[in-house]
């Protein structure tokens, strides 16, 4: 594998009706879409892209689960994706009025502490049951791939974050692939269970940045406490499977899972 050209190229979402929520992703968030393409047997992909950032709905003649409902932020199977957006009023406004989503955040867009980064952020689930979340940085704190404006208030897609039972093993495997810690944080406090859902959170937050491309790039969420993560396995068409895909990799195509399950497509 070339380690400096690895980059995530696009995220796949598995979806039971991709041409419903493609009308979601473009009527709710933005998003451009291309023709429907079926490009092996027993699979339809909707192409969707927001800015420079691209994501494939995927359906399949043989559907899998449903997304399981109402599943918590520290459960591996929890794995969002962050779209920045320039005006968070106005994005949350345009979702407010499109049918079908439903809020993880329990008070609207929440300001996070400076300590966790001061940025604002709203967490959602899409029609099927995936995770978003809005995002929107701090005055003075813009990274600057976003330090950019445009006639749609989601500007792209900043990372995908996922969440891991053991930190220590998740960084070793991605660490192993070419990714290098980017930041890290302890997020705490009323602002965090807010926009979590999740009571009395202590999360270890792990930036982690690709090594061929800053953006998008990966989060690892530990929580903190006692849970219960068994029975969270996923089949590969399940509505809860989604697939990071990295491009750059010297080696014939394959999927490979970290520690916690979570699927990457070398190509």
């Amino acid at each position: 594998m070339s380690a400096e050209l690895l980059r995530l190229s696009r995220i796949r979402l598995v979806s039971a009706d991709p041409e419903a929520l493609a009308g979601f992703f473009t009527g709710a968030l933005g998003f451009a879409r291309a023709p429907t393409i079926r490009p092996v047997s027993g699979e339809t992909v909707v192409p969707l892209c927001l800015g420079a950032q691209a994501v494939d709905l995927v359906g399949f003649d043989q559907p899998g689960r449903p997304y399981p409902d109402d599943v918590p932020g520290w459960s591996p199977l929890f794995q969002h994706i962050a779209l920045v957006v320039s005006d968070m009023g106005g994005a949350h406004a345009r979702l407010a009025a499109c049918p079908g989503w439903r809020p993880i955040s329990t008070a609207g867009p929440e300001r996070l502490p400076v300590a966790s980064g001061g940025v604002s952020a709203f967490k959602f689930r899409d029609p099927e049951g995936h995770p978003l979340e809005f995002l929107s940085f701090p005055p003075g704190g813009t990274p600057e791939a976003w330090r950019r404006t445009g006639p749609d208030p989601c500007l792209g897609i900043d990372h995908s974050a996922i969440s891991v039972a053991d930190e220590a093993a998740s960084l070793a495997f991605y660490e192993g692939l070419g990714f290098s810690v980017a930041s890290r944080s302890i997020n705490t406090g009323p602002e965090q269970a807010h926009l979590d859902g999740v009571p009395d959170p202590r999360v270890a937050v792990t930036g982690l940045r690709p090594p061929g491309a800053p953006t998008p790039h990966l989060e690892l969420l530990c929580y903190a406490g006692a849970f219960s993560r068994a029975g969270l396995a996923c089949g590969d068409h399940d509505v809860a499977a989604t697939v990071l895909v990295f491009s750059g990799a010297e080696c014939a195509p394959r999927t490979v899972r970290d520690p916690d399950g979570h699927r990457l497509r070398l190509a």
